[in-house]
């Protein structure tokens, strides 16, 4: 049987199985609009970033998200970000969707940061226009821009330059750095929830968007290969999702549109091997931001902290050549 004739099928035994019942308002119910001009109202239970599942009385029916050009939720039971006491917030019912899905509501929370000797790219966490980038993009730099992309009302984004960007907390070890932007119109962000509890799994969907090679606002997915790659005794996210210069600094979310790293680099000669700082150190960063604030009267605060000198001669200190070693 062809689609439209289904899909015609499913919406009208939705509409006798509401007729059953006066309680259910078709105002409350989601709607999946199919890319062949068929309309399914009903309750979605599931959905994934490959399909979703949705009750239309009778019956539960799945369709592949090939097979669907727009959702739209009942907001009654809407993933929503809450505050976690500090900058960053956490979603409370984060739902599975695709990236096409989460590139249109969460895609404005990534931002590009230009500085005179090269860019990357960040991503917004709080209304207020604090962001998280990667340290080395902002390092020895303190004219800073970031552009932004503001929704409006008929869809579109608008893109925007802003030349002034606070430097906040800069940490070299963990390859992170706090900024702060303000927003031209003296409104609010829109900004992208971090992951609370970490559940990372090997082969699982991810995607990031950034702006690699100053192609502003491109995505790419893939799989995270290596939950926990360990480099110089910090362990990283290892993903075949493509990383270039200039994604530095951006987010990689998980299918729920969740941060659950910040990407930062990749081996160089090496073919779909990407890494991302996880979101566990972010959140560390953040909350103790003090440690590392930035103050450019000081050149060893937190935006540059110098290498301790190597040691010149091979074996341990001469102090500690004594009988107490056993």
């Amino acid at each position: 049987m062809p689609l439209r004739l289904v899909t015609a099928t499913i919406t009208l035994a939705c509409s006798a199985a509401l007729g059953a019942s006066s309680e259910v308002a078709v105002g409350e119910l989601d709607q999946i609009r199919l890319k062949d001009g068929g309309e399914v109202r009903g309750e979605i239970v599931k959905r994934d970033d490959r399909g979703v599942w949705i009750d239309v009385g009778p019956t539960v029916v799945r369709f592949d998200l090939d097979q669907v050009e727009e959702i739209v939720e009942d907001d009654g039971d809407a993933s929503m970000a809450v505050s976690s006491g500090t900058l960053y917030s956490t979603a409370v019912k984060p739902v599975e969707r695709s990236p096409k899905e989460h590139a249109r509501l969460i895609g404005p929370a990534v931002i590009k940061v230009s500085t005179p000797s090269g860019l990357g790219s960040g991503v917004v966490i709080s209304a207020k226009g604090h962001a998280i980038t990667n340290a080395h993009v902002v390092q020895n730099e303190t004219a800073l821009r970031a552009t932004v992309w503001l929704p409006q009302d008929d869809g579109t984004l608008r893109r925007t330059d802003i030349d002034d960007v606070e430097l906040i907390a800069v940490n070299n070890h963990l390859d992170l750095a706090l900024v702060r932007i303000d927003h031209p119109q003296d409104g609010e962000f829109d900004f992208a929830p971090v992951q609370d509890l970490e559940k990372l799994e090997i082969g699982q969907p991810v995607f990031a968007i950034g702006n690699p090679l100053g192609l502003e606002r491109t995505l790419t997915q893939g799989v995270i290969s290596t939950t926990q790659r360990n480099f110089n005794g910090l362990t990283y996210i290892q993903t075949d999702t493509p990383i270039n210069p200039g994604n530095s600094g951006g987010p990689l979310f998980n299918t729920r549109g969740e941060v659950i790293g910040i990407t930062n680099m990749g081996i160089l000669g090496g073919e779909a091997l990407g890494f991302a700082i996880p979101a566990r150190y972010v959140k560390d960063f953040v909350r103790n931001r003090e440690a590392f604030a930035y103050d450019r009267s000081n050149p060893n605060s937190g935006h540059i902290y110098h290498d301790p000198p190597t040691r010149r001669l091979p074996g341990g200190p001469s102090i500690l050549d004594d009988a107490t070693g056993g």
